[in-house]
């Protein structure tokens, strides 16, 4: 399958079932995927790997930042859980947004690649990604930020769903000759009339 196939095939697998990949199987993934582009190669990311337990323990992080006393069973969707964490480094060239934005390409490009060996992968995020609790239980320092989830599982065997197509032709556009963005040519032609 080449990369454009499995781009073009990938869908968020909602459910998944109770298999998982092991962490020898995860190994080579996650090195492929550390290839996005990383300018300065600063590597400003980092994977935790939840199972088992660790499951229930999140669970509890998660029902403690959102003020419930039930521990939430959404980390029990998947019997693995990746956590994509963000792992800033001071560097006066790379600022904290283009960091996430690799550490949210590795992340893409496992799921991919978890995908195409078969795996079912959603990634799930929420607001309490930045709550005290949730980053303490994930052992975050204060140049960390979670970024999500992977869950990881076993594709069932009915389909996750259609997903929208993208019209790539309304979404690619050009650089505007003057610099204006398309609101401001729109008041302009307005004024002119």
């Amino acid at each position: 399958m080449s990369a454009l196939d499995a781009v073009r095939s990938r869908q968020s697998w909602s459910k998944v079932t109770e298999e998982a990949p092991s962490r020898e199987e995860l190994l080579p993934l996650i090195a492929a995927a550390g290839r996005v582009a990383d300018h300065s190669s600063l590597r400003p990311w980092r994977l935790i790997e939840l199972r088992g337990d660790d499951r229930l323990a999140l669970g509890a992080a998660i029902a403690k930042a959102e003020g419930e006393k039930k521990p939430s069973t959404k980390p029990l969707r998947a019997s693995l859980l990746i956590a994509v964490v963000g792992s800033y480094r001071t560097n006066h060239k790379v600022p904290v947004w283009e960091q996430e934005a690799v550490a949210s390409g590795v992340a893409h490009t496992l799921s991919l690649l978890l995908d195409e060996a078969g795996w079912g992968v959603f990634w799930r995020t929420g607001g309490y990604t930045r709550s005290k609790a949730v980053a303490r239980a994930h052992g975050l320092a204060k140049n960390e930020v979670l970024l999500g989830w992977l869950y990881v599982g076993g594709k069932p065997a009915k389909s996750p769903g259609r997903r929208t197509p993208v019209d790539a032709d309304a979404l690619l556009t050009r650089m505007p000759p003057d610099g204006a963005t398309k609101g401001e040519k729109s008041e302009k032609k307005k004024k002119n009339k």
